[in-house]
């Protein structure tokens, strides 16, 4: 097993800054060679420790705006136009970067396209729900209207 300190948020295994030991593959195959973790030694730990510090204390503010973000985000719907066949089918599927640039088209801020979730692949027109994760403990539910572009 490796302990690593996580540099990045990797869904299911922690935020950044988290102490955790992975299988060694993962490690060395998986998360050293993308930046996401650091291997653990007590120097990093420490510089770690600082970036936590800093972070929790604009963490209030970042938590509210995050908020407010989420309930701009679930009570407008944002609407994407792609093109599709006669029938309504896709040519191709709606991707999270594709998410991503329609609510920053529709003017409600600007969102990570790795915190786009979105429940099926879309391969038709039709209305859809996607969850955005905005911070730690908050996420909100967008309205996803599929247009076939004329």
């Amino acid at each position: 097993m490796a302990k690593l300190i996580l540099t990045h948020e990797v869904p299911g295994l922690g935020t950044a800054g988290d102490v955790v030991e992975v299988k060694n593959g993962y490690a060395r195959n998986y998360l050293l060679p993308r930046g996401f973790a650091m291997a653990w030694s007590k120097g990093v730990q420490k510089q770690s420790d600082s970036i936590k510090a800093a972070r929790a204390a604009h963490e209030h503010a970042s938590v509210e705006a995050a908020q407010a973000q989420a309930h701009e985000l679930s009570a407008k719907p944002v609407t994407l136009t792609v093109k599709a066949g006669e029938a309504g089918r896709l040519f191709g599927t709606v991707k999270t970067d594709d998410v991503a640039k329609a609510v920053a088209a529709a003017g409600l801020g600007n969102i990570d396209k790795r915190k786009v979730e979105l429940p099926t692949h879309i391969k038709s027109v039709g209305t859809y729900k996607a969850t955005v994760r905005l911070y730690e403990d908050v996420s909100a539910v967008i309205t996803l209207n599929v247009v076939a572009s004329k």
